[in-house]
C-alpha cells in the first residue's frame, strides 16, 4: 500500500507533510501560485515559488493516478479476476506505467491469437510444455486436434499453444519493468539515413546518418532532432543493447536470455526445450521488443520534451523580466524595403500618438523625406528612445537613426535595436484590433516595437509566448505541456514585478494572480468609465469582482500616487494593520518610514508579529517599506552593432563584436551581432571552465561580446565565442571540435559533446534556430 498524495509529495519536495497539505488545501481553494509563495508563507511553511510549482505539477500527476487506479480496479474486479494479490500490486503500483503493466492481461482489446486458442481449450497444452519440457510436444499436441474447435493438426495446436505463451511473456508485469529499465539503461539510439536517395534532401540532418549514442544520455536537442528526422522520412532509429552488436546466429539476444530466465526456459536437450526455445525468440522479437522500442521512443520523446519546455521557459522568463527603458516617449520603427518602413510613436504612458510609413530604401531611395518626416515627429513629441525591429533592412534603419540622432543633437535620442519575434502575430491578433481598430495591421507592430523597449513584460504578455521565438523544437512538443508551462513562467514574472492598476491593459491584467480575462476587461471598463483607481479598495467596486478575488490579486496590483502609499507597494491590504502597529510604536508617519532603511533596521520584526501575521510576513513587510515597489528587473543597458557589419559576408573569423543573446539552448546560446543571421556560442566555448549549463553563464537579453571563429556563409552558419583567447582556425582547416577549441591547457568540457552541434556540423542546432 502505497503513502498518501501528502506523504508522498512531502518526501519528494523534502519537506513535511502538514506543509504539503496546507498547500494542497490552497490551490483547492482556488489560491494561485504567485499568492501563495508571497503572502501564504507561514501558512506552507516558507516553500518557495519553485517547489510550489513541483507541488502543484506532482499533485496533478498524482490524483491522475489514483483516478485511474480506481478505474482499473474497477474493471477487473468487473471481470471477476481481483485476486487479493493483483489487488495488493495494484494499489502499490507508484506510477502510471507501473499500473498499465499490471493491468494489460485484463485490458479489454480485440481478441487476440492467444484468445482464440484459449477458446479452442489449448491452454492446458501450452501449461504442460512449459511445466514438463521433457514431453513430446506432437505428441501432447495430438490429443488435442479437434475439428469441432477449428484445430485442424498437431501443427496448428502447437501454434495455438506457442501463442498463448508468447501473451503470457509478453503481458507479465515483473519481466516487461526488467526489461524496459535493461534496455532504457543499456541501450544504444543506432541512427542512419532512410533513404540513399534522400541524403541532399535531408542535409540538414547529415550529422545522424550514420550516429549512435546511449539512449538514456541522449540530450534534448539531440533526440527532437532524430525524432524529427525520422517523421520527415529522412533518417531510421533502432535501439540497440551493445552485447547485441555482433551476435551470431542462433545465439540468444540479451533480451531473449531475460525472457527464457524468467520462465525457466533453458536448451538442456529435452524434447520441447527447442520449441519453448523458439517461442521465447518470437515473444522477444516479434512483441517485447517492437512494443518497448515504441514505448521508450516516447519516453526518449517525452524526456526530451520536458527539458526543451524548461529551456523554453527559462528563456522565456529572463525575456520577460529583461530590462525596461522605462516611461519615455519612444519612436517605434519595424523596417522593411519595398513596403517601407512603419513608423509608430509612443507617449511616455505608452499611448499611441503617431504613426507614418517612410521609403528610405530601395526602391524608393527617400532617404532624405524620411528624416525630415523622423525629426518632424521626433521634434513634435519629444521622442527620447528609437527603437529598431530586427527584421529585413534592419541594419539600413540602423544607419537612418543614427543619422537623425545627429541631425538633432539637443534631443540626446538612444536607438536599440529589439527583437520583432511575434510582433506580426500581435498586429494581426483579435486583442491588437480591439485595441487599434482604425489602425492598419503593419503599422501595429511599429507600436508593438516601440511599447516592448518601454516595457518588455508589459508587451509581451499580449503574444502567445510560443510566438516569441526562444524555444527550440517547439512546435513538435505536447502543446498543452508547453502552453501551461509558459503560462505559468508569465503568470510568475507579472506577480513578481507587480502592475499599475492605472496604466496596464487588459491583456497584462489578466496574468495578475486571481484576475480572468473577463475581470480585467470589467477593470479596465471601470476605469474608463470612473477615472483612475485611487484606492486598492476601490477594486471591490469592479463588476464581479469580489472578496476572493480582491485576496489574490490586491498585492500584486499597485496604484501609484494614491491616497495610501501602501497601495503602491507589495504589501498585501490584509497587512496594512502590521504597518500601522509600526507606526504606532515608533510615532511616525508614513511618509516618514517609506525608504528609512536605518530606521526599519533598527526594528525588531518579532515584535510585530501575531497569530496571523508571522515573522516571514513581517520581515518581508519591512524590506518592502524599505524599498516600496521595488522592481526586481535588471538596470537597462544597450548593445551596440559594429559598423560596416550589417550582413553575414561582412564578418570574418578574429572579429570582436558585441551583441544580444536571443534564444539560450542546452547546446549553447544564440547571439543576435547585427546580420539577420544568429551566431551560436558553443557551450563549450561560453567561459574558461566546465560549463554544464549555458545558463549559468548566459541568458536571454544579455549584452555579450564575443568573437568570430567561423562563417559558412551558404549555409547562414556563424560560429562565435564568449573567450577571447580562442584563435579561428587556420584557414582551409578542417572545422574543429568542440574539445579542439578548449585548447590542451583547458579543463575539458565533459558531456558538452561537440557533435553534432559544434564546430562546421552545427545542423541541427541552426536548424532548430531556423524552425523556432
Amino acid at each position: 500500500m502505497l503513502p498518501t498524495i501528502e506523504i508522498r509529495l512531502a518526501q519528494e519536495l523534502n519537506c513535511r507533510p502538514n506543509q504539503v497539505a496546507a498547500t494542497v488545501t490552497l490551490l483547492d481553494e482556488g489560491a494561485t501560485v504567485p499568492f501563495i509563495a508571497r503572502y501564504r508563507k507561514e501558512v506552507t511553511g516558507g516553500l518557495d515559488d519553485t517547489q510550489l510549482r513541483t507541488l502543484e505539477e506532482r499533485l496533478r500527476y498524482l490524483r491522475e493516478l489514483e483516478e485511474r487506479r480506481s478505474a482499473v480496479i474497477a474493471s477487473v474486479q468487473e471481470q471477476g479476476k481481483l485476486s487479493p494479490e493483483l489487488h495488493a500490486e495494484l494499489l502499490g503500483a507508484d506510477n502510471k506505467q507501473r499500473l498499465e503493466d499490471l493491468y494489460l492481461p485484463y485490458k479489454q482489446k480485440r481478441r487476440t491469437r492467444a484468445q482464440i486458442a484459449r477458446e479452442a481449450g489449448l491452454a492446458p497444452l501450452a501449461e504442460a510444455l512449459l511445466a514438463n519440457p521433457t514431453l513430446n510436444p506432437e505428441a501432447e499436441a495430438a490429443a488435442y486436434v479437434s475439428e469441432e474447435k477449428a484445430v485442424a493438426d498437431v501443427k496448428a495446436a502447437l501454434d495455438g499453444a506457442r501463442h498463448i505463451l508468447i501473451e503470457q511473456y509478453a503481458e507479465d508485469a515483473g519481466l516487461l519493468g526488467e526489461l524496459r529499465e535493461l534496455l532504457w539503461s543499456r541501450a544504444e539510439l543506432v541512427v542512419s539515413l532512410a533513404d540513399e536517395a534522400k541524403r541532399e534532401e535531408g542535409a540538414k540532418f547529415a550529422d545522424y546518418f550514420d550516429h549512435r549514442e546511449p539512449l538514456a544520455k541522449t540530450p534534448s536537442h539531440r533526440a527532437l532532432a532524430i525524432l524529427r528526422g525520422r517523421n520527415e522520412g529522412i533518417l531510421n532509429f533502432t535501439l540497440q543493447l551493445p552485447e547485441d552488436a555482433d551476435l551470431q546466429p542462433g545465439r540468444q539476444s540479451a533480451g531473449e536470455a531475460r525472457v527464457a530466465l524468467r520462465f525457466n526456459v533453458r536448451d538442456q536437450g529435452r524434447a520441447a526445450d527447442r520449441w519453448l526455445l523458439d517461442g521465447v525468440r518470437l515473444a522477444w522479437r516479434a512483441k517485447i521488443f517492437l512494443s518497448l522500442e515504441v514505448e521508450l521512443t516516447n519516453r526518449l520523446r517525452e524526456a526530451a520534451e520536458v527539458e526543451a519546455i524548461k529551456v523554453f521557459a527559462s528563456n522565456l522568463k529572463d525575456l520577460l523580466l529583461a530590462a525596461p527603458a522605462g516611461p519615455r516617449a519612444t519612436l517605434g520603427l519595424d523596417p522593411g524595403l519595398r513596403t517601407g518602413v512603419k513608423v509608430a510613436v509612443v507617449d511616455n504612458t505608452g499611448k499611441l500618438v503617431a504613426t507614418e510609413t517612410i521609403y528610405p530604401h530601395v526602391p524608393r531611395n527617400d532617404w532624405d523625406g524620411s528624416l525630415r518626416t523622423l525629426a518632424r515627429l521626433c521634434t513634435a513629441h519629444k521622442v527620447e528612445l528609437i527603437a529598431i525591429g530586427n527584421g529585413t533592412a534592419s541594419r539600413e534603419t540602423d544607419k537612418l537613426a543614427q543619422e537623425l540622432i545627429k541631425l538633432l543633437p539637443e534631443a540626446r535620442m538612444q536607438k536599440i535595436v529589439v527583437s520583432e519575434a511575434g510582433a506580426s502575430v500581435y498586429s494581426a491578433s483579435e486583442l491588437a484590433a480591439k485595441e487599434f481598430p482604425d489602425l492598419d495591421v503593419s503599422l501595429r507592430g511599429a507600436v508593438s516595437i516601440a511599447r516592448r523597449l518601454q516595457d518588455p513584460l508589459a508587451e509581451l504578455v499580449k503574444i502567445d509566448p510560443k510566438a516569441i521565438g526562444v524555444g527550440q523544437y517547439q512546435h513538435d512538443l505536447n502543446q498543452g505541456e508547453l502552453a501551461r508551462s509558459l503560462d505559468a513562467v508569465v503568470e510568475d514574472c507579472v506577480n513578481a514585478v507587480g502592475v499599475d492598476v492605472n496604466m496596464a491593459s487588459s491583456a497584462l491584467l489578466a496574468r495578475v494572480s486571481g484576475l480572468t480575462p473577463t475581470l480585467a476587461s470589467n477593470i479596465v471598463a471601470h476605469r474608463d468609465a470612473h477615472g483612475a483607481f485611487r484606492r486598492r479598495a476601490d477594486l471591490l467596486k469592479v463588476a464581479r469582482l469580489g472578496d476572493k478575488t480582491f485576496e489574490q490579486a490586491a498585492g500584486f496590483l499597485r496604484v501609484m500616487n494614491g491616497d495610501n502609499p501602501l497601495d503602491a507597494s507589495s504589501v498585501h491590504p490584509e497587512a496594512y494593520p502590521v504597518v500601522e502597529k509600526i507606526l504606532a510604536k515608533s510615532r511616525r508617519e508614513m511618509r516618514q518610514v517609506l525608504g528609512d532603511s536605518a530606521f526599519l533596521k533598527q526594528l525588531n520584526p518579532a515584535e510585530f508579529t501575531d497569530e496571523r501575521f508571522g515573522l516571514p510576513t513581517v520581515k518581508d513587510i519591512l524590506a518592502e517599506l524599505d524599498k516600496p515597489g521595488r522592481d526586481p528587473r535588471p538596470e537597462f543597458k544597450t548593445a551596440t552593432f559594429q559598423d560596416g557589419v550589417e550582413d553575414i559576408k561582412d564578418l570574418r573569423p578574429g572579429m570582436v563584436l558585441e551583441g544580444v543573446v536571443s534564444n539560450v539552448a542546452a547546446f549553447g546560446a544564440f547571439v543576435d551581432i547585427g546580420v539577420h543571421q544568429d551566431g551560436l556560442v558553443h557551450v563549450s566555448a561560453l567561459a574558461n571552465k566546465f560549463v554544464k549549463d549555458p545558463r549559468e553563464v548566459v541568458k536571454a537579453g544579455d549584452v555579450v561580446k564575443v568573437k568570430v571563429l567561423e562563417v559558412d556563409v551558404a549555409r547562414k552558419r556563424i560560429a562565435l565565442t564568449m573567450r577571447m583567447d580562442d584563435q579561428p582556425p587556420a584557414a582551409g582547416s578542417a572545422p574543429r571540435t568542440s574539445q579542439e577549441r578548449q585548447g590542451s591547457g583547458r579543463p575539458r568540457q565533459q558531456d558538452n559533446k561537440p557533435a553534432p552541434e559544434a564546430g562546421g556540423a552545427m545542423a541541427a542546432a541552426f536548424a532548430a534556430l531556423k524552425r523556432k
